[in-house]
């Protein structure tokens, strides 16, 4: 991306691009997941809890809520030919590819990163930009590219894919937390290093 088309994306989707280009530390991740209490839904040292916020999150995705409405989602999927509408692919090959992980039919990323690539080389930046935030912080692209296209903030969509995460973490101990790492690792690094 040009630099116009870098302020286009940042104007619609905060600093999610920087964060991208953040090199997370694996390892302080990993020692965060272990102080992660489950019934309080926090990180717990000792006598000390520590919870990502909504404000906090504003902050790191610069994506303050303002006057938009929070993303709420409400139990449903959109189907595949609206997918494959927002973000111009014949539903056709979206029904080739989708696959079922957990019960929940998705898009992989690998499709979305050739989709972007395309994009990009035919010049055809506003749908490069929608998908290009997808791909920031989805590992396996769901139905949660729906509120992309909406003038709902995004950030508790980001907040509430971290504390899934971790739920799911705690279920399955071999689960791999892949989605809003930067965000959760500059999250934690604040607390750490103030300046």
């Amino acid at each position: 991306m040009d630099q116009v088309q870098r302020q286009v994306f940042s104007k619609a989707y905060g600093k999610i691009y920087d964060l991208a280009m953040i090199e997370v530390s694996i390892e302080a991740i990993a020692s965060l997941t272990q102080y992660y209490n489950q019934s309080l839904i926090c990180f717990t040292f000792g006598n000390f809890q520590l919870a990502p916020t909504i404000e906090e999150f504003e902050g790191i995705l610069g994506c303050p809520l303002g006057g938009r409405k929070p993303y709420l989602f409400f139990g449903f999927y959109p189907s595949m030919a609206r997918i494959a509408k927002m973000v111009k692919i014949l539903k056709q090959e979206l029904d080739r590819v989708k696959q079922n992980r957990n019960g929940v039919v998705g898009i992989p990323r690998k499709r979305f990163e050739e989709k972007t690539k395309a994009l990009a080389n035919q010049g055809e930046w506003t749908l490069f930009i929608d998908i290009l935030a997808l791909l920031v912080f989805l590992d396996y692209t769901i139905s949660t590219i729906a509120y992309y296209h909406s003038k709902e903030s995004h950030v508790i969509v980001v907040l509430a894919d971290a504390y899934d995460t971790f739920d799911l973490r705690c279920e399955k101990s071999s689960a791999r937390i892949v989605c809003c790492t930067p965000a959760l690792y500059v999250w934690l690094v604040s607390h750490f290093f103030l300046s």
